[in-house]
């Protein structure tokens, strides 16, 4: 992409401006809020989507010490751990629902009422791009006097009911990834959304040291900045950027129709932004998943199986974390595989990867 772009590099470089809020960076901002967020709310572009979190996180803490949780699913990246233990706080690991993968309301409101006094904040995540209940998330970061973070790393793109982008015009900050695996791919940057335009001036402080109008640091604050090589890519990837995410979903559409005999991901909203599709695999395949995999391996297809081990199995934080019961994330972490998916694939290639898997499946199911 850069290759087509000489000019525009060249241009980078007359200026002598690479990064600290320059020109092109200001510009992708302006643009993704106008383009994906219909001209609401601010953009606030980082290096990559786990230091959005880390200084999303950081930002509602300063005036909630003595709080030491932060609630979050289990069945999500690491990242979302990391950030937090990053910001000081100790992951508390909820259970999800056993359709969506999104984290259970009920789990939530069982760990909320246990540990009410010691919970800093809530951190939702859209599973797989997966869209959740902003406004239910709202009223119960009301009624429980806790602030939100929305961990949307894969959800750029993804629709709600009423058409609107993802998160738009919701006042707590949400973050998205535009990593090279997603469907916004650059090498390596993220952006955080807010409605709150306070809360975004201060995020944009956060992500320079913390200097805010001077060359003092008045709050937390690291080196965040997105550098204007990076920006430069993403706003060469956002005039495509609609027809890639139709054109994942039309393909997920085509895995589902193809392969009845998975336990697709029941969908939340008009639209999701698949960075791959994921499936529950039949309970008789489910133990045999490893050799599955080899023998698709074997096949030139490439399975993977994103979250599993989810974040409770992962040793590091087993020994750093907190989490009530994990039946729902157990279960779909123990069947869950993940179908190749790119801005390329055909109708064919779904074909031939589900003929694939049905003839595994005939070799491996008892």
């Amino acid at each position: 992409m850069l290759s087509k772009a000489i000019e525009e590099l060249r241009r980078i470089e007359s200026a002598g401006i690479f990064s600290n809020f320059g020109p092109v960076n200001s510009t992708l901002e302006h643009e993704l809020e106008r383009v994906i967020f219909g001209g609401t709310g601010e953009c606030v572009t980082v290096c990559n989507a786990t230091t959005g979190l880390m200084i999303a996180m950081k930002h509602h803490l300063r005036d909630r010490l003595g709080r030491r949780f932060a609630l979050m699913p289990s069945f999500t990246f690491a990242a979302t751990a990391h950030a937090a233990l990053w910001a000081g706080l100790t992951p508390l690991l909820c259970d999800i629902d056993v359709e969506t993968w999104t984290s259970s309301v009920v789990a939530e409101r069982e760990l909320l009422d246990r540990f009410r006094d010691e919970i800093a904040i809530v951190v939702p995540c859209t599973t797989f791009g997966n869209a959740i209940d902003l406004a239910y998330y709202e009223w119960l970061s009301e009624e429980y006097g806790i602030p939100m973070v929305v961990d949307a790393a894969a959800a750029l793109g993804t629709l709600c009911e009423d058409g609107r982008a993802f998160g738009t015009g919701y006042r707590s900050p949400i973050v998205f990834s535009m990593h090279a695996t997603k469907v916004f791919a650059t090498a390596e940057a993220g952006v955080i959304y807010c409605a709150d335009r306070e809360v975004s001036g201060e995020l944009r402080s956060m992500t320079n040291f913390g200097f805010h109008g001077s060359r003092s640091a008045l709050m937390p604050g690291l080196n965040g900045k997105l550098n204007e090589i990076i920006a430069l890519m993403a706003l060469l990837k956002l005039p495509d950027f609609e027809a890639a995410v139709e054109h994942r979903a039309a393909i997920a559409e085509l895995y589902r129709r193809e392969l009845p005999e998975l336990t697709f991901q029941r969908l939340v909203g008009r639209r999701q932004a698949f960075t791959f599709v994921s499936a529950l695999l039949p309970q008789g395949v489910a133990a045999a998943r490893t050799e599955l995999l080899a023998q698709l391996a074997r096949d030139g297809i490439d399975l993977r199986t994103y979250f599993s081990p989810h974040l409770a199995e992962h040793p590091y934080f087993r020994e750093v974390s907190t989490w009530g019961i994990l039946p729902n994330t157990e279960e779909v972490a123990r069947r869950i595989i993940s179908l190749p998916l790119s801005d390329f694939m055909t109708a064919a290639d779904v074909e031939s990867v589900a003929q694939s898997l049905r003839r595994a499946f005939k070799c491996l199911a008892p």
